[in-house]
C-alpha cells in the first residue's frame, strides 16, 4: 500500500506538533496533499478511472476547506504550510 502507518507517522511528525498529532490542520493538509499527489499520478496512467477521479476532487475540496479554515483562524500558520508544501507559485 502506498500509505502505511509509518508514512503517516512521518508526515505527522514533520508537519504536526508530534508524530501522534493527527488533528491539527497542518498535519491533515499535508496528508491530503500526499494523497492528492499519489492519486494524480495514478490518474495520469488510468484516465478512465472515474471513481478515483471523483475521490480526488472530493479530497481537493476537503483540503481547500481546511486551508480556508486555517486562513481565517491564523494567517501565519496558513502562510507557513503553503510555503512548506509548495502549494502556490
Amino acid at each position: 500500500m502506498y500509505l502505511d502507518s509509518e508514512k503517516k507517522q512521518e508526515i505527522f511528525a514533520k508537519y504536526g506538533k508530534s508524530n501522534t498529532d493527527t488533528g491539527s490542520a497542518e498535519s491533515q493538509i499535508a496528508l491530503f496533499s500526499y494523497r492528492i499527489s499519489h492519486l494524480t499520478e495514478h490518474l495520469k496512467s488510468n484516465h478512465k478511472d472515474y471513481s478515483t477521479a471523483r475521490s480526488l476532487r472530493m479530497m481537493v475540496g476537503k483540503r481547500r476547506r481546511l486551508l480556508d479554515y486555517l486562513k481565517a483562524k491564523d494567517i501565519e500558520r496558513y502562510r507557513s504550510i503553503i510555503k512548506e508544501l509548495g502549494l502556490r507559485k
